[in-house]
């Protein structure tokens, strides 16, 4: 079985295939995923689609990228996460891409949900574009190791990776890593422990190789897990199991169904 670690079911192209979505995923051996929350404003449609099925987790938080939205504090974001079906805090992190400014904002609110991950003891899952420097000094500053999470859809460097994993993070791996000119992350999955790494979609976004350009779903996982096996020279079940596990290891208030 596989694991889509990083998924957003709630966006328009999924949700309106919610049956079909879940019914492609079982026939490609993905047996659970993970909802991830963008905005408080959604939170209420990801957390529905993980009561309305056992292979189905949520997270809570607010995406960098959103600025004209509901801001987090430590108390809401730790009440949301309280409930038994959300598994994590985030997404969060920092996006300078967009944000060219490096907005203070997004600082200030990367380091509440890293508060609030501590206090709730729930994962982080981060989000870093063209920042990684200040999400590693903020990770450093308010000990998210204390909390613990992933890199989600990692596209850095190895030194970042190795700087994220020397804080006890795990490095999820998206369909980029199945992109032709992926070279240098094609290095850093190889690189990455076998007991930290985990595997994700960020469907709708990012259809791995050979789907590419498609509307992506959790089911793809799949060829992100194959690719990965190659590049590693490894069983592609030895890939699946040690996934599986890693993510049940991590978000240790995920239910198997």
């Amino acid at each position: 079985m596989f694991v889509d670690s990083h998924c957003h079911l709630d966006f328009p192209d999924l949700a309106a295939r919610e049956d079909a979505v879940l019914a492609t995923m079982a026939a490609n051996r993905v047996g659970h995923a993970l909802c991830v929350s963008v905005k408080l404003e959604d939170f209420p449609r990801v957390l529905a689609l993980a009561e309305r099925h056992a292979n189905l987790f949520a997270s809570v938080g607010v995406h960098p990228d959103n600025d004209d939205v509901e801001e987090p504090d430590e108390a809401r974001l730790g009440t949301l996460a309280d409930h038994p079906k959300v598994v994590a805090i985030g997404e969060t992190g920092l996006d300078y891409h967009w944000q060219k400014d490096a907005p203070e904002w997004q600082r200030a609110r990367f380091r509440t949900h890293i508060r609030a991950a501590r206090a709730c003891s729930k994962p982080l899952i981060v989000h870093t574009r063209s920042a990684a420097a200040d999400t590693l000094r903020l990770m450093r500053e308010e000990d998210a190791a204390g909390a613990g999470g992933v890199m989600h859809c990692f596209t850095e460097t190895r030194e970042v990776a190795e700087a994220a994993l020397d804080l006890g993070f795990y490095i999820s791996f998206s369909g980029i890593v199945t992109f032709r000119n992926a070279t240098e992350l094609k290095a850093v999955a190889q690189y990455v422990p076998l007991d930290r790494l985990l595997i994700e979609t960020d469907a709708p976004y990012l259809a791995p190789v050979p789907h590419r350009g498609k509307t992506n779903e959790p089911a793809w996982v799949v060829h992100v897990a194959e690719e990965i096996a190659r590049l590693r020279n490894e069983p592609l079940e030895r890939i699946a199991v040690a996934t599986t596990e890693n993510f049940f290891r991590l978000f240790r208030h995920a239910r198997r169904s």
